[in-house]
């Protein structure tokens, strides 16, 4: 069986080191993703200056996974509204045709 997973990337986190595999192409999202939970932990650092360890990366992680949420409720309501305009603007169309 072939490993899909070729490029390999070490991110450090905490001060330790990942080796982590990315599919072909998902190189720069794992270093994006890295990035982003960098600038989450030293956000949540500020705000909690005495948090170390697991428990500095456990509520930097509940944080990214709290926008994470509101992202997604926030896209849902954006779809429904699209969705919404779409659906009236097909209704418009279809009762200006049968009056032709």
């Amino acid at each position: 069986m072939t490993d899909r997973y070729e490029r390999t990337e070490v991110i450090t986190i905490l001060d330790h080191e990942y080796t982590l595999k990315a599919p072909p192409g998902g190189e720069q999202t794992l270093l994006q993703a890295a990035e982003m939970l960098q600038q989450a932990l030293a956000t949540t650092k500020k705000q909690f200056p005495a948090l170390v360890g697991d428990r500095l990366l456990v509520l930097t992680a509940m944080n990214v996974c709290s926008q994470l949420i509101e992202a997604r409720q926030l896209h849902q309501q954006q779809l429904a509204q699209a969705q919404g305009q779409v659906e009236a603007t097909v209704e418009s169309l279809a009762r200006t045709l049968a009056k032709e």
